[in-house]
C-alpha cells in the first residue's frame, strides 16, 4: 500500500498542512539525494514552520490595516534628497520598537510619508510585532465611539498594548473635544511602554496648533518628542496625473490648435 495515502490523513489530523503540501516533493528529493531520515524530517518540519509563519504574518497584516504593496523596497528614497539613509536603515531593523521610542515623520504632501510609515509597519510585521495603521481622524473616532457602550477604558487598554501604532496625517484636522483628551490618553498610556509612529504635513513647531487646549498640547507633545526619531522628507510630490493614451493626446493637441 502506498504509504503516502496513509500519511496524509494523519498529517491533516495533526494539522500539519505544510507537511502535506510538500510531502511528495520532499520525498522525491530525499530519494534522489539519498538524504538521511533526520534530514528528510528536518525539511518537512521547515516547510511546516514556513507555512505557519506566513499564515501568522497574513493575519497580522490584515489586523494592521497596512496596504500590502507599501513596502520598503517600493519606497524611493532618492526622491527625498534630505532623507537620512542611515536613519532609515536603522529604523528598518525595528530597534525603535524595542526601545519604545516614538518616530515622527514630517514632510509636504505627496513626499511618501504614508508609504514610508506603512513600509516600517511591514518590517515590524515581518519580525512578529503587532501593528495598527490608522489616520488620526479614524483612530480618534474609533476610540471615542467606545464611550457610548461604556467601553472606553477597555478599548484604550487594547490600543495601549499594540507593539506599534502608526498614526497617519496627524494635525490634518484639528483635534476637537473630546478627541484631544483621547489622543492625550493614548499617548500617555503608550509613553515609554510601546512605540508610536506619527506622520504629519505640519512642521514640528506647528504641532501644538492641532490642540484646542495648549496645556494638553504641551503635555502630549512633550511625551512624543522625548527620545523620538525624527524623519524629514522633502522634494516634490510623487503623485502624478495619469498619462493620456497617444490617440487622446493627439486629439487634445488638435483641440488646442483650433
Amino acid at each position: 500500500m502506498n504509504p503516502m495515502l496513509q500519511l496524509e490523513p494523519l498529517l491533516k489530523q495533526l494539522r500539519l498542512s505544510g507537511v502535506v503540501d510538500s510531502l511528495e516533493a520532499r520525498n522525491r528529493q530525499a530519494i534522489e539525494g539519498r538524504l538521511a531520515y533526520t534530514d528528510f524530517l528536518a525539511l518537512l518540519l521547515q516547510d511546516e514552520i514556513a507555512r505557519r509563519d506566513q499564515r501568522q504574518f497574513a493575519q497580522r497584516l490584515r489586523r494592521a490595516q497596512v496596504m500590502g504593496d507599501k513596502t520598503l523596497d517600493r519606497f524611493k528614497p532618492e526622491s527625498c534628497p534630505g532623507l537620512n539613509s542611515a536613519l532609515l536603515a536603522d529604523l528598518s531593523t525595528c530597534r525603535f520598537i524595542e526601545e519604545h521610542a516614538p518616530v515622527l515623520v514630517v514632510g509636504p504632501t505627496g513626499t511618501g510619508k504614508s508609504h514610508l510609515a506603512q513600509a516600517l509597519g511591514h518590517c515590524a510585521l515581518r519580525k512578529g510585532y503587532e501593528v495598527l495603521f490608522s489616520t488620526q481622524s479614524k483612530l480618534m473616532t474609533y476610540l471615542n465611539a467606545a464611550r457610548a457602550t461604556n467601553g472606553y477604558a477597555r478599548r484604550l487598554q487594547q490600543l495601549a498594548r499594540i507593539d506599534l501604532i502608526i498614526i497617519d496625517d496627524f494635525g490634518l484636522k484639528p483635534l476637537r473635544m473630546p478627541h484631544d483628551e483621547d489622543f492625550h490618553d493614548l499617548i500617555s498610556e503608550r509613553y515609554e511602554r510601546k512605540a508610536t509612529l506619527l506622520t504629519s504635513n505640519l512642521d514640528f513647531e506647528e504641532w501644538s496648533a492641532a490642540f484646542p487646549n495648549k496645556l494638553m498640547a504641551a503635555a502630549t507633545l512633550d511625551r512624543l518628542r522625548d527620545g523620538a526619531y525624527r524623519v524629514l522628507l522633502d522634494g516634490e510630490t510623487k503623485r502624478r496625473f495619469r498619462d493620456l493614451p497617444a490617440e487622446m493626446r493627439s486629439a487634445d493637441s488638435r483641440g488646442k490648435k483650433a
